[in-house]
C-alpha cells in the first residue's frame, strides 16, 4: 500500500498500454547479448516470457557472444566502450532495403561474431550477383551464336540452290548445237567426217574437226 497519495496518485496515471512487438523483439536481442549458449538463452527468454520457438531461436544465436568474445554486460568492458562502425565493406544492394540495413547495423556491432557473420554474407551476396550476372550474359551469347548458326545455314542453303541453277542452266542444250566452237550441229560435223574421209582427209571420229576441212567441205558445197 503507498504512504503518499503523490506516489499512488503517479503511479495510477502510468500507461497500461500492451508490450509491442518491437518492445519484445529488442528485449528478445538482449537476452541473447547476455546469453552464454542456446540452452541458456532459451531458459532466459523462458523466464522472461519472451517467445521460444525455433524460428525466434534462430534469429537470436548470432547475437550470443561466442567463446572468447568479451561478454556483454551492462557495464561495458573496455575493450567495448567505443561502438564506432568498423571499416568493413558493404556492397549495397538495390532494391532490398531491410536486408542492407540489417547488414549496416551486423557490420558496425560491436561484436565480432556479427561483424565477421556480416562480411560472409556480404561476400557471399557479390559472389550470387556476379554468377548471376555471368551465367545471363552467357545465356544472352549463347542465344545470338545460335541465331547467328541459323541464319548462315539458310545463307549456304541459298547458295548451294543458286549454285545447283546455274549448273542446270550450263549443262541444258541450245538446240542441237554441240560444245565444240564451230557453230554447227551433230549431223552435218558427221556429214564433214563422212566427205572428209571419202576424199582423203584423215579426221578424228570426236572432237574437232580441222577448219581447213570444214572450209574445203562448204566450198565443195557451194560448188555443186
Amino acid at each position: 500500500m503507498f504512504t503518499d497519495w503523490s506516489e499512488a496518485l503517479e503511479a495510477e496515471s502510468l500507461p497500461l498500454d500492451p508490450t509491442t512487438e518491437q518492445q519484445l523483439a529488442a528485449a528478445a536481442r538482449a537476452t541473447a547479448h547476455h546469453s552464454h549458449d542456446k540452452h541458456d538463452l532459451t531458459l532466459l527468454l523462458d523466464a522472461l516470457g519472451l517467445p521460444t520457438d525455433p524460428d525466434t531461436l534462430t534469429t537470436l544465436l548470432p547475437l550470443i557472444p561466442e567463446t572468447g568474445d568479451t561478454p556483454v554486460t551492462t557495464t561495458p568492458a573496455p575493450a567495448l566502450e567505443t561502438t564506432e562502425p568498423i571499416d568493413v565493406p558493404v556492397i549495397p544492394l538495390p532494391g532490398a532495403h531491410p536486408v542492407q540495413e540489417l547488414l549496416d547495423w551486423a557490420t558496425a556491432h560491436p561484436a565480432a561474431a556479427v561483424r565477421n557473420r556480416a562480411a560472409r554474407i556480404t561476400a557471399d551476396l557479390a559472389e550470387l550477383t556476379e554468377r548471376r550476372d555471368t551465367e545471363a550474359a552467357q545465356h544472352e551469347a549463347e542465344q545470338k551464336v545460335a541465331k547467328a548458326r541459323a541464319e548462315l545455314e539458310r545463307a549456304q542453303e541459298e547458295l548451294r540452290t543458286v549454285k545447283a541453277g546455274t549448273r542446270t542452266t550450263a549443262a541444258a542444250p541450245t538446240g542441237a548445237r554441240t560444245g565444240s566452237g564451230s557453230g554447227r550441229s551433230r549431223e552435218e560435223l558427221a556429214a564433214i567426217r563422212s566427205w572428209a574421209r571419202a576424199n582423203g582427209h584423215h579426221v578424228a571420229d570426236q572432237g574437232m574437226v580441222p577448219r581447213r576441212v570444214q572450209e574445203a567441205y562448204d566450198t565443195t558445197r557451194k560448188a555443186s
